[in-house]
Formats: C-alpha cells, structure tokens, sequence
C-alpha cells in the first residue's frame, strides 16, 4: 500500500479546527503509521490597512477543503471521514466507494506553490540538451530541448518547435518533467 495525498471537505471556516481534530485522532488512535500529514492549503498575502500599514496575512487556497496524505485503508477512511467538521471526501462517488487520489504532480504542485517542499534540478535530473516535456502553462504536452538552466531562479529555458522554428521558452521546474 502506498501513500497519496486525499482532498477531504470540511465546513467552511472549520479547516484548521479539522486538522487539529484529525491529528488528534490519529494520536489518541495510533494511526501514525497509516496518516502522516494534514494541510490547510494557504498562501500568504500583503493587506494594506486604512492607515496605509502592510500586514502579511494568510489565506486559505482552497476554503472548504483540507489535504490529507494517507495509506488508504479501512481504518484511515474511517478516522478521516469521522472526524468532526469533514463533509466528506472529494473524488468519491459515494455509496461507501473509496475515493481517488490526487495524481503525484498534483499534490506536488500544490506543495511547492505553499513552498512546502523544494524542487531542485537533481530531482528533476536533467542537463543541457536533454529533452523534457512541459506539464504545466498553456503549452503543455508540448516537448523542447534544455538550453540553459538556472538554478538560483529555478528556472529553465527549452527550445520548443512551433510552426517548424524552434522557439525559446522559460519555464519553472515544476513545469516540466524529463522525458
């Protein structure tokens, strides 16, 4: 059985009250080995107030809803489903079904836009030259050659051929994978 990152709905305004309950209930439960994480997904944002002070506050990506990773078992489904303020699963047809899974780049994606972990050039193990396929942005599914890579900017330029000309193209890392 393998781990995988679960969207679990909640009452609005009731995220953070979930994730307390939930990791409570995986202590006092012993479900360490089957539920490892609970995130409210946030971001953080400048407000200015009416005296023109900026304040860095933090704001839910996705009211409503909280990312569980989990072994999806019998008794992960039960302690997550049961936990007060969860509505339930999303990806689940209901009727006792199991839900589906976040795809790996998702929950990947989602992790590195709250900066909760670090992509680096050796994870992605690419070099000059090789040829990658762009999996996020309005050219995905398109393939370039790397031409330069900039790892203090996490960033890589790939040549793509459009309409028979090769066209330079920026790129994050978390934009492409290698093929």
């Amino acid at each position: 059985m393998e781990k995988n990152w679960y969207v679990v709905h909640t009452y609005s305004g009731y995220e953070n009250r979930v994730k307390a309950n939930l990791e409570k209930r995986v202590e006092t439960m012993g479900m360490q080995d089957k539920i490892f994480r609970v995130i409210v997904p946030e971001h953080e944002e400048i407000d200015i107030k009416d005296d023109g002070k900026k304040k860095a506050v933090m704001r839910k990506v996705f009211p409503g809803y909280v990312l569980v990773e989990l072994i999806m078992t019998d008794d992960s489904w039960y302690v997550v489903r049961n936990t007060p303020g969860v509505t339930g699963f999303i990806g689940s047809s209901g009727g006792g079904a199991k839900p589906t899974p976040l795809l790996p780049e998702e929950a990947e994606r989602l992790l590195i836009q709250m900066g909760m972990t670090e992509t680096t050039i050796g994870e992605l193990a690419i070099d000059v030259n090789d040829v990658v396929e762009v999996i996020d942005g309005p050219f995905a599914h398109f393939q370039g050659r790397v031409e330069e890579i900039d790892l203090e900017n996490e960033k890589v330029k790939i040549l793509v051929d459009m309409l028979g000309r090769e066209t330079p193209m920026e790129l994050a890392f978390t934009q492409i994978r290698k093929i």
